[in-house]
């Protein structure tokens, strides 16, 4: 985790997850070394942008040679946390909720779902996937006993502000919310908004207008 001392863009900042997957797959291939022109070729960003991303971090490659894999996949692997294992939770186990719950985040990533919550009577009590589905009435308990602090939200929007203020009692600090709500949080908690219906008719947007290009 950075501090303040090294806050990058928070354009960068989503960008790196993006390199820390290309560059797992460069590891596992037995690759040793990339040029910023092979990464901006897999990746889709230009190489001055990633050389731009990297230098936040300060010499991270060498001119002529390129960059190291394993050395700057260690490094993002630690900027990311992905050294150590974050519990999350899914809150809402409705079409959604469910499919990603039979998303195995384990595969790639130190990310676990270790808990779900519901109302549903059918759905309390049971487990799928290896992961138990508990009732909202015990959300805050079992939040804290497991500290969760990253939670992803896909219960019906007329609930969602509600059923963030309870997880705000829990001490959650970071939510994806798939809810089409715009809901309101204390500054120290993060919120992205993920509406698969404006992305997609972004997309098509794009592939409408700008057919050759790759965004």
């Amino acid at each position: 985790m950075m501090d303040e001392t090294t806050r990058i863009p928070q354009a960068t900042a989503k960008r790196l997850p993006v390199y820390h997957r290309y560059l797992k797959y460069l590891h596992e291939s037995g690759k040793e070394r990339v040029s910023s022109a092979e990464l901006s070729e897999a990746v889709k960003v230009d190489s001055a942008t990633i050389r731009r991303d990297f230098s936040y971090f300060g010499a991270l490659g060498k001119k002529g040679y390129g960059y190291n894999v394993s050395y700057i996949l260690e490094f993002f692997s630690r900027t990311l946390s992905q050294d150590k294992q974050t519990n999350v939770a899914i809150i809402g186990v409705g079409n959604l909720g469910m499919a990603l719950l039979h998303y195995n985040f384990m595969k790639n990533n130190n990310i676990k779902i270790i808990a779900a919550f519901d109302v549903d009577a059918k759905k309390v009590g049971t487990i799928q996937q290896g992961i138990p589905i508990y009732h909202f009435n015990n959300m805050e308990e079992i939040l804290k006993e497991n500290n969760v602090e990253v939670v992803i939200l896909t219960v019906p929007s007329e609930e969602a502000q509600i059923t963030v203020d309870k997880l705000l009692e829990a001490n959650v600090k970071g939510i994806l919310n798939f809810t089409p709500a715009r809901i309101s949080v204390p500054k120290q908690v993060r919120v992205h908004h993920i509406d698969l219906t404006t992305e997609l008719r972004t997309l098509i947007y794009f592939l409408e207008n700008y057919p050759s290009k790759n965004d």
